[in-house]
């Protein structure tokens, strides 16, 4: 009844009402919950041909589906190397997964990295009919589709034909601003991916859940969906081509970062983390170190061919030696890891061979890669099985090299496979495609070595998403609370207590960190300046007001004589001065600001207490003298006006209570005068 009585206030008349409500009924018996913007729901059914569709329920629109549509459609072509034909929508996601043996995917397949969606995504628009239609528009408004006639229409089917000889031409330059443009126009204009990845954060954090569930048919809201996705696809083939080509776009990261406003990996990533993780990966780290024939083997197998004091760096020392040398284990020498190493060779384990000019050890399964992708003799007695053709010899072993570094570029990597630099840039093109490296800039100017400039640096995907979550993990403790005696030894000597300031200068250090903090006026001098600046008197600040450098405004007034204040100095008052926004002047408070305003009849400026009052009665304004006072103070504790010293604030402050103790002040030395003598 709540809910009907609601509907009903919304404008719905009673069918419409009892309609909806038996509509949400009916999606709650097939899927047990109704999608909301705290729970999705991913539905999987058969459809007529015994396929599976997967439908993602969600209510968050259109620029936040379509991103994350194109996401999931690469990780099915990833990982199962098809196209799952997903389609987006205001309401969720459609999709079509053949039928498999194993368990169909379900709310794994939208389940992303909050990080790694901006680079899938990146990659995919390339190959959308949206980038192709935004490219043709893009291209008119840059007169790059000129009309022989001005005055006469260019048919469409003509315009796309055009555009898409030009695109075939312009995506193989990375830096052409039409493709640039027109990815960023996709990725900010169409796509809401700040969004996208505010939902793949609250999942991950668990704010927002993912349901999953199998249902015998369509649900009604599945239904409503399935009839946009084969209105989709059912004149597919009938879309124009230029605007259903897929092809890979090439891109210069750094423009269009730079056009997107997104930082550059660089500055997010630590040196000091990616020498770590290489030396991780390359097990050069004492407690990944490997011991003895077998682990020299699996050393070989994980790292492929290593030279013999390469092999000698990563094995750790026999127990004993360990435990005579008390400052850490003694480097483990050449010598003495050749028996193991000619102990796996003669058990037909590993072999030796030459690469790039160096003798190498090499686990006995990369055979037949190195014979087939470097062109290496292998030695006699090889079993068969290790000599048979792979699928992709080349890509195996720098797909293995990018696995065990960090950032590196195609000459780093085509010198120690002993290759040229084409060849390896070629194959790592091929991994980049297959989604297995990324390519960019990573390596920080301070990391060791040195970033090369105008040479692409590539890591492996999984490599560089453990540097960026290290980073951002070591990043986030250095702003992780401190204990509390950390933070009550900090914070004094952050606000200069006891830090030894002295005179004029200290005095406009304190003012300086502290402009525009409302403070009670009875604290400022004895708790804030007094504790700050060695010698402090209230002269000091007196003469800073005086020379205009300091000048002080209310913020509000307390019980008693005592008012919030706020010190700023003259330079930088305009960002510090806040006056109350909500303040109403009274009759002979408006008087005052006009005889004070550069506007009134006086022409505004400075004024002494009898300068004003003459004024107000010139002006025809009767006022006491302590109706004029009144009204003075509560102006300033308004921050409408001020006073060229503190001196009235003191007078104020001695002559009623305050927020905090007034000490009391000393009398101010006078010299003696002396008579005449022999008067």
């Amino acid at each position: 009844e709540a809910a009907l009585e609601r509907l009903r206030a919304s404008g719905l008349d009673d069918w419409a009402a009892e309609n909806l409500l038996a509509y949400l009924g009916e999606q709650r018996q097939a899927t047990d919950i109704i999608p909301s913007d705290r729970a999705l729901v991913v539905e999987r059914f058969h459809d007529e041909l015994g396929d599976w569709r997967v439908v993602l329920h969600s209510p968050f629109g259109l620029p936040v589906h379509a991103p994350w549509a194109l996401a999931v459609g690469a990780r099915l072509q990833q990982r199962y190397g098809m196209d799952g034909s997903a389609m987006a929508a205001d309401d969720g996601i459609v999709l079509r997964v053949p039928m498999m043996e194993d368990e169909p995917p379900g709310a794994d397949l939208f389940l992303f990295d909050p990080e790694e969606l901006d680079q899938i995504v990146t990659a995919e628009v390339g190959g959308s009919a949206l980038f192709a239609s935004r490219f043709r528009e893009c291209a008119a408004r840059a007169l790059l589709l000129p009309r022989q006639n001005p005055a006469k229409r260019t048919p469409l089917w003509q315009q796309r034909q055009r555009s898409a000889q030009l695109l075939d031409v312009a995506r193989k330059y990375p830096t052409f601003p039409i493709v640039l443009e027109t990815v960023r126009e996709c990725l900010q204009d169409v796509y809401d991916l700040p969004a996208l990845k505010d939902i793949a954060g609250a999942i991950e954090r668990r704010e927002l859940r993912v349901l999953e569930t199998s249902t015998p048919q369509p649900s009604p809201f599945a239904r409503s969906l399935l009839y946009g996705y084969v209105a989709s696809f059912l004149y597919e083939g009938d879309s124009p081509l230029a605007e259903r080509r897929a092809a890979a776009l090439s891109l210069d990261p750094t423009l269009l970062n730079d056009l997107l406003g997104r930082a550059e990996l660089r500055e997010l990533l630590d040196a000091a983390i990616i020498t770590r993780t290489e030396r991780e990966l390359q097990r050069l780290i004492e407690d990944r170190k490997v011991r003895g024939a077998e682990g020299i083997a699996d050393l070989l197998r994980l790292l492929g061919p290593l030279t013999t004091a390469e092999v000698a760096e990563r094995v750790r020392p026999p127990e004993a030696e360990v435990l005579e040398h008390a400052a850490g284990p003694a480097p483990v020498a050449s010598a003495d890891v050749e028996p193991l190493l000619a102990e796996l060779a003669q058990a037909n384990r590993a072999l030796k061979v030459g690469i790039a000019g160096v003798e190498r050890w090499a686990a006995v399964e990369d055979a037949a890669r190195l014979r087939d992708a470097l062109g290496v003799p292998l030695p006699m007695g090889v079993p068969l099985a290790f000599i048979e053709p792979v699928a992709d010899p080349l890509g195996d072993l720098v797909g293995r090299y990018a696995r065990t570094h960090g950032p590196f570029t195609a000459p780093e990597c085509a010198a120690r496979l002993g290759l040229g630099v084409a060849v390896v840039e070629t194959a790592l093109r091929r991994l980049l495609k297959d989604g297995r490296v990324a390519d960019g800039e990573f390596r920080p100017p301070d990391s060791d070595p040195p970033p090369q400039p105008g040479l692409t640096e590539w890591c492996d995907v999984e490599v560089l998403r453990r540097i960026r979550r290290r980073s951002l993990a070591a990043l986030r403790q250095e702003v992780e609370p401190v204990e509390a005696a950390t933070y009550g030894r900090f914070l004094p000597a952050w606000q200069n207590v006891g830090s030894g300031l002295r005179g004029l200068d200290g005095i406009a250090t304190v003012v300086d960190q502290l402009s525009g903090v409302p403070i009670p006026a009875s604290a400022w001098e004895p708790l804030i300046l007094g504790s700050r600046v060695a010698n402090y008197a209230p002269a000091m600040l007196d003469e800073l007001m005086a020379t205009g450098e300091v000048l002080w405004s209310g913020a509000g007034s307390l019980p008693g004589n005592d008012g919030w204040v706020s010190l700023q100095l003259a330079e930088n008052a305009p960002l510090t001065l806040a006056p109350q926004p909500d303040f109403e002047p009274s009759v002979l408070q408006y008087e005052l600001l006009n005889v004070l305003s550069a506007q009134g009849q006086y022409g505004g400026g400075a004024f002494f207490f009898r300068q004003l009052a003459d004024a107000l009665v010139a002006g025809g304004t009767q006022a006491a003298d302590a109706d004029v006072v009144t009204a003075l103070w509560e102006l300033a504790w308004a921050g409408r006006i001020t006073n060229d010293t503190f001196a009235p604030v003191r007078a104020l402050l001695a002559g009623g209570t305050t927020a905090h103790r007034q000490r009391p002040t000393a009398p101010r030395a006078r010299s003696a005068r002396l008579g005449r003598i022999g008067r």
